[in-house]
């Protein structure tokens, strides 16, 4: 199960995550999950929302450069510990480029982890066979109350 993400490029200066933010709330668009990387020139936004393809076309209209990519997220229990999932993606040799997680599920048991590999499917695979389930789209949304 693979969730769309959103990548738009920014530029590092006050003012500028605002704008695309912006632009989603006035289209009626939440935003679930939300993290930026930046460098000294600029910034990588990404986001996580329920209707992507409505969230890339406003963004685009209003002149954004938007990259959409597979990600995957599992649910892991909000305790200490909860991260034990990294020994079975290391043990299964799957490299994490990038990972950000997100808490608030309306059970106040769970957050969800957001992985980007560079094969998704192998990623699923290995989670899988350690006995951990890829959360789908629709259910990600629903738990965290989206």
């Amino acid at each position: 199960m693979k969730l769309h993400q959103l990548s738009l490029f920014l530029e590092n200066r006050p003012g500028t995550l605002k704008l695309p933010c912006k632009v989603l709330a006035d289209a009626g668009i939440n935003m679930l999950a939300l993290t930026v990387a930046d460098t000294q020139e600029f910034g990588i936004l990404r986001i996580i929302v329920k209707d992507w393809q409505k969230a890339q076309t406003v963004l685009k209209d209003d002149g954004f450069v938007v990259k959409v990519t597979e990600v995957v997220a599992i649910d892991v229990p909000q305790k200490p510990g909860g991260l034990d999932v990294l020994e079975v993606l290391d043990q299964a040799g799957q490299a994490i480029e990038y990972m950000y997680a997100f808490a608030g599920s309306k059970q106040g048991q769970h957050a969800a982890l957001v992985f980007r590999f560079a094969d998704p499917d192998a990623a699923i695979a290995a989670l899988s066979r350690g006995g951990i389930s890829a959360v789908a789209p629709a259910q990600l949304f629903e738990r965290m109350g989206a």
